[in-house]
């Protein structure tokens, strides 16, 4: 079975909204993370305002490595009960069932499944014990407010299974559910 892994980038209270404070750590450690972690996917799974924020991003770029290229050939799957007419190709709307056709997707050969911000959606996977591994970006710095990737409620019991400090000091943590 495929891994849907969640890999987001967290403020050190918990942010993982509008992660501009993140810019002034990106160096090219972490941009060769998220290439190998970008390329060791197959899929993209994003709630409805994530994708529409890659959508108008990512079509009309380029870049030497193929970054852009991955980001734009990957299958991308988007819960939306309202999105009509995705634009990025190789788009598929889950519209219903989402737990039922996350496990489809995690059952089928090709590879992980990648998810990234989609705040909304990940509580949903949380709850439903769907994500298989937690790849956390943890940034030295404090925001203050907005949404966090753990809200008031969530439980899951993690176990650390790798952690690593980049010199930005950015710190990786990769959990696990410890089920």
């Amino acid at each position: 079975m495929n891994k849907l892994i969640a890999a987001e980038f967290l403020s050190l209270d918990g942010v993982m909204e509008d992660p501009s404070w993140t810019m002034p750590y990106w160096n090219d450690e972490i941009a060769n993370y998220k290439f190998d972690e970008l390329f060791s996917s197959e899929a993209h799974l994003l709630g409805r305002v994530t994708y529409e924020g890659f959508a108008a991003a990512w079509p009309g770029r380029t870049d030497e490595k193929g970054f852009s290229d991955r980001m734009n050939n990957l299958r991308k799957y988007v819960v939306s009960k309202t999105l009509q007419n995705p634009s990025w190709q190789g788009t598929t709307v889950i519209r219903q069932d989402i737990p039922g056709e996350i496990q489809k997707l995690k059952a089928e050969a090709g590879g992980n499944i990648l998810l990234a911000g989609s705040a909304a959606l990940m509580q949903t996977l949380i709850a439903e014990n769907l994500v298989d591994e937690y790849h956390l970006l943890v940034y030295p710095v404090v925001v203050g407010k907005g949404k966090r990737l753990f809200q008031d409620g969530c439980q899951a019991k993690l176990k650390l299974a790798e952690c690593r400090q980049f010199s930005s000091g950015v710190v990786l943590q990769v959990y696990q559910p410890d089920r």
